[in-house]
């Protein structure tokens, strides 16, 4: 039996030393190339690498995040059951390390993630593809929540909690104007989880943005509509006009 002592010695070995790079190849897959760890040391469970935004297979569009990100991955129990515990922190852009908890559910699984407050670079966006590259947007994007759950079950995703994400002092190489303004868009969870609702509003600027939508089934139908402040009209033309549809001083865009 002693072959069969070095199998499962072995077998520990990989599971608690797997690479890094492992991580990073399967985040790669995942993401159809968008999300990628460059540069990866340490294990699976603990290290740090590169991350860098790209517009995935074919795109010659990419972003690096600065300084990269490090994490830390833990088995848990969470109510008598077997749970992934993840620590995910980016020196560039997050205080401290943001939470994960994910769980395997019968048909599906469930996401927790912890309260956060986090400031991250809208350049990174550019990395994206189209529009973002287009767009190439300058300014911060402070993202936040007091806790968030998603959970898929047979393939439909439900919602509890709230997330605010901030775009403040956004700039695009569209428009001379630097910075358009500051933007607030706020997702909300209804009680029932099945559906959420998505505002969006201007904070302060001359690029006046707002509008409104839903996330039901899965599905995010949202429309908006975007106007030039008083005596801006000229110097917003151009972004406007690739907005959306043209009805008179306003673009009206909508998803879904």
């Amino acid at each position: 039996m002693a072959w069969l002592g070095a199998v499962l010695g072995l077998a520990l070995a990989l599971l608690l030393f797997a690479p890094a790079r492992w991580l990073a190849q399967a985040l790669t897959t995942a993401t159809n190339g968008q999300l990628q760890l460059v540069n990866p040391s340490g294990t699976v469970w603990q290290g740090r690498a590169d991350l860098l935004l790209t517009g995935g297979e074919g795109s010659r569009s990419q972003t690096a995040l600065p300084l990269g990100v490090r994490w830390q991955l833990g088995p848990r129990l969470v109510a008598g059951g077997p749970a992934l515990g993840v620590q995910l922190g980016a020196p560039c852009c997050t205080a401290a390390p943001i939470g994960f908890v994910l769980l395997p559910r019968w048909g599906g699984m469930e996401l927790r993630i912890a309260a956060f407050s986090s400031q991250w670079p809208a350049q990174l966006l550019t990395g994206l593809g189209t529009p973002w590259n287009t767009l190439h947007m300058e300014g911060q994007l402070a993202l936040q929540t007091t806790g968030l759950t998603l959970r898929w079950d047979r393939g439909r995703l439900n919602l509890q909690g709230a997330l605010v994400l901030d775009a403040l002092d956004i700039a695009s190489r569209l428009s001379t104007l630097r910075p358009l303004g500051s933007y607030r868009m706020d997702l909300k969870a209804a009680a029932d989880g099945h559906t959420a609702t998505l505002d969006l509003q201007t904070l302060r600027g001359d690029l006046l943005l707002k509008g409104s939508g839903e996330w039901v089934g899965g599905r995010l139908r949202f429309k908006g509509e975007g106007q030039a402040a008083p005596g801006r009209d000229e110097a917003l033309a151009n972004l406007l006009n690739i907005m959306g549809k043209r009805q008179g001083p306003r673009s009206v865009f909508s998803i879904g």
